[in-house]
């Protein structure tokens, strides 16, 4: 039997997910606990499932254990780390260093031997995005209860068994050590004395080395791009936004995020203070759980859009109301203080912005849902957080003088729109999109 998932492991560990049907095949097959004692036994099925991902079991595995229980093990929450090196296979946005096909099947090939080296290993199911009706299965396999501890808490909890139904689960591999073989793979350097963590959006695997796990803000950010394909093709569109719930409205908002870390006043109405979120014909979810319940739950679909943007010259007003076409105009642009950030969004992606602009179009037309513009300045300053819950609330009371588009300071700042987003993607923006 160990011949045969040896022979598994070396063949995921080289080949595509596509591939290992046969691997998946077994697991559904083999799916049955062997004893309710978790320290203990561990399935068949759950053997063949991590063999088909290149890990060989060699004494034992603990699978989706409680946070008490591995505390018991020796799981401690480390510091927080940030800066932790990220690189990403498949990102159209370029925020992130690359890494080849070749580099990243041969760390793989590394990691894998590495875990199937260890006595005893960690797997941890969960999933991310609110609501089964439309989220990514998550597997995390690991040498180190620390990590699989801290990673939980970034995942939405699942039923034990509902990975192994799922065609596509995104893998994991968090690895505590690191070897000078690893590290040398993407080049020599101290920014990798602490680990680093790459990701490869086309195998649905990210790998941790060393202390990664321990800087959520770069493994969300590895996520996101990871899941959006899943997503996607569930009938979602993940956006880089934020719920909230605010005078009983679910509202989709769209701001920088240094805005949105500043205005402490609307946390309490989001629904997840991570960016990330998820619309649908059957309704809304957020990708990451930061309150206290990490139970998943389907939210409804947004019954408005805010789009956040700030401006000194007077051009954009307080509040006004947008158009289908206006509000993914503006999202596209994602201007704020001078610059611009397509859709909002700076981390890796493998998602166009111009695509993503013309899906939030369709989905605002299609739904004949209400958009506005906010401006987070006022007379060259920013507005505090009640001057913007203000605001928000004026925005969703629907009666609200639509944007502007006349006069010498609106010309001035629809030039620089202009003038940014045909340098960014040409003359080729939908007609219906405008100022």
């Amino acid at each position: 039997m160990l011949g045969v998932l040896r022979r598994a492991a070396l063949a995921a560990a080289s080949s595509p997910a596509a591939d290992l049907r046969q691997f998946q095949c077994a697991y559904h097959r083999s799916s049955e606990r062997l004893s309710p004692i978790r320290d203990q036994e561990v399935s068949y099925g759950l053997n063949w499932a991590i063999a088909g991902k290149g890990v060989i079991v060699k004494d034992k595995v603990l699978h989706n254990l409680e946070t008490s229980e591995l505390q018991k093990g020796g799981a401690t929450y480390p510091d927080f780390l940030s800066g932790i090196p990220l690189h990403v296979r498949g990102d159209v946005i370029g925020g992130v260093p690359g890494v080849s096909k070749a580099q990243f099947a041969k760390l793989l090939k590394l990691v894998t031997f590495h875990l199937s080296s260890i006595s005893c290993l960690y797997v941890q199911d969960g999933a991310i995005g609110s609501s089964a009706e439309c989220d990514a299965k998550v597997r995390v396999i690991s040498d180190n209860p620390s990590a699989v501890m801290l990673l939980s808490n970034v995942l939405w909890k699942i039923p034990d068994r509902a990975i192994s139904h799922d065609t596509s689960p995104l893998t994991i591999y968090a690895t505590s050590s690191i070897s000078n073989n690893v590290k040398t793979v993407l080049g020599s350097g101290t920014q990798y004395a602490n680990g680093f963590a790459v990701a490869d959006i086309e195998r649905s695997s990210l790998i941790l080395c060393g202390k990664a796990f321990a800087d959520s803000a770069i493994v969300k950010d590895a996520l996101t791009a990871m899941t959006a394909p899943i997503l996607s093709a569930r009938g979602g569109l993940p956006v880089p936004g934020w719920i909230l719930n605010f005078g009983g409205s679910t509202v989709l908002l769209f701001a920088p995020v240094e805005i949105m870390m500043s205005c402490v006043e609307i946390h309490n109405a989001l629904l997840s203070i991570d960016c990330g979120a998820v619309i649908s014909s059957k309704g809304s979810t957020v990708l990451f759980p930061t309150k206290a319940s990490r139970e998943q739950k389907l939210l409804t679909k947004p019954t408005a859009v805010i789009i956040v943007s700030s401006d000194s010259s007077g051009a954009i007003p307080s509040v006004c109301k947008l158009s289908p076409g206006q509000a993914a105009y503006h999202f596209l642009a994602g201007y704020h203080d001078g610059k611009f950030v397509p859709a909002y969004n700076r981390a890796p992606s493998p998602a166009d912005p111009l695509a993503l602009a013309s899906s939030l179009f369709s989905h605002l037309k299609e739904d004949d849902t209400p958009s506005y513009l906010i401006n987070a300045k006022h007379s060259g300053k920013y507005i505090d957080g009640n001057g913007f819950m203000k605001l928000l609330k004026l925005a969703l009371s629907h009666d609200l003088p639509d944007i502007k588009t006349e006069g010498s300071r609106v010309g001035e700042l629809k030039g620089k729109y202009r003038s940014f987003l045909s340098s960014k993607f040409g003359q080729c923006l939908p007609e219906e999109f405008s100022f």
